[in-house]
């Protein structure tokens, strides 16, 4: 009876357990798809901005970091290429100086390199702080492409250590040296140029009085009061006029041959301001450059007519530019060898009169009168007034640079002029040019 009772409990016993093990995994199964649900309700309801937001801001910070520091290695690249080609320029120099020193033991320490620029300075904080590089005050500049800048100075500044060692001694704030004839000058004319700046004050002229007033100003003597005459030979613009200065032919002297200039036009090479002038629309020849113009007697006559020439000239034993100033005109210290400093198709007219010739070499001619050229507008003149040369050089290589450069001939004059001291022909040519409107 036990046993039966036991057997019959059995199969009861079983099914309680089976339907526990089903409600077990059932809830089990509940749980799991709650789970889940939660889990989606998460990433794609409302807190699912808080998790997609932050994930964004992060990859956009990332991307903005990364963009930085792209920016950053292209200016480094940028900045390593310049030193790197500034640095072959400096081997190529104390090769050329240590050839020619080779013999010459150094007792001079004042060039040294400096470590950021890879120039060969002069052992002068002055000229160093000159020369720079200057950092930006709000750090790196896309327009620039660097995060500093350098000042303009000479390349072949650096071949004449001693010189420019001499010209940066001075004394911070105090008065320059007077020193723009026998130093600046001949920096100048050796290519120096243009020339670093320097923290000192010019020295004035003693009892300077103001100037006379245009129109009168442009055919009158200044005043002698109004220069530093410390650096030439004569003292007194009568001084000039009285010795001719040997590098004009008496440009100082208003009332001599100067007042008769480019008045007349010969047909052959001298040209009349007028002349020239008639062969442009009335009004349209307007601002001009005046090259090696001397006293600015040029300017004068075109200021008479409503044209403004700016007259570059140098100070060759003689106030040059303080004299055309003095006139109520432009002047510009500046020689043939730099780049003219206008920006392109910007100029009326360009003249010159015997400043460019055979004496500069055919290379530098040549890029002088591209850069005329250049400079010039569509339809713009260059004047050129007695160009001289050899008669062996005129067909082979004057005319031919200047048929190359691109001008119209609107006149053409050539003419031969005997010279005894050198026995050979010299001729001269005077042309007026036209650079075309394409």
């Amino acid at each position: 009876m036990m046993g039966n009772e036991a057997h019959d409990q059995y199969p009861k016993k079983l099914q309680a357990c089976d339907s526990y093990s089903q409600k077990y995994k059932l809830k089990l199964i509940m749980l799991i798809i709650l789970t889940n649900l939660f889990t989606i309700y998460i990433f794609i309801g409302p807190l699912s901005f808080f998790y997609h937001s932050s994930d964004t801001n992060s990859m956009l910070h990332e991307l903005n970091s990364t963009k930085a520091e792209l920016a950053a290695t292209h200016s480094i690249l940028s900045e390593l290429q310049h030193r790197l080609n500034s640095t072959n320029l400096l081997v190529q120099a104390l090769l050329i100086d240590l050839t020619r020193q080779q013999d010459k033991p150094s007792s001079n320490s004042a060039v040294k390199l400096a470590s950021e620029d890879s120039i060969t300075v002069v052992a002068s904080d002055e000229l160093s702080l000159a020369l720079g590089p200057h950092k930006l005050p709000f750090g790196y500049s896309p327009r620039i492409g660097s995060d500093e800048i350098h000042t303009t100075v000479g390349a072949a500044c650096m071949r004449f250590h001693e010189e420019l060692h001499q010209y940066m001694a001075y004394e911070i704030g105090g008065e320059c040296p007077v020193d723009d004839v026998l130093l600046a000058h001949r920096l100048t004319l050796k290519g120096c140029e243009p020339l670093p700046r320097r923290r000192c004050r010019a020295k004035s002229p003693t009892n300077y009085v103001e100037p006379l007033r245009l129109p009168d100003s442009l055919w009158t003597t200044p005043p002698d009061a109004s220069v530093v005459w410390d650096p030439y030979t004569c003292k007194s613009y009568q001084c000039l006029i009285d010795s001719k200065n040997k590098y004009c032919n008496n440009c100082f002297d208003l009332q001599g041959m100067e007042i008769s200039r480019w008045i007349f036009d010969d047909g052959g090479l001298d040209f009349g301001i007028d002349q020239v002038l008639a062969t442009k629309t009335a009004g349209t020849i307007r601002i001009g450059l005046d090259i090696g113009g001397q006293t600015g007697t040029f300017a004068a006559r075109m200021r008479e007519r409503n044209v403004t020439i700016i007259t570059s000239t140098l100070n060759l034993d003689g106030p040059f530019n303080n004299f055309v100033a003095s006139r109520g005109l432009i002047p510009m210290h500046l020689s043939i060898s730099q780049r003219l400093p206008f920006f392109e198709n910007t100029l009326d007219i360009v003249h010159s009169i015997d400043a460019i010739s055979n004496w500069i070499p055919d290379t530098m001619l040549e890029f002088l009168l591209y850069d005329i050229y250049r400079v010039l507008r569509p339809g713009g003149l260059f004047w050129l007034e007695h160009f001289f040369c050899f008669g062996s050089q005129l067909n082979t290589t004057y005319v031919p640079m200047l048929d190359q450069i691109g001008f119209s001939k609107l006149r053409w004059h050539a003419a031969m002029k005997l010279d005894r001291r050198i026995q050979k022909s010299k001729w001269y040519i005077s042309a007026l040019l036209e650079k075309p409107i394409i």
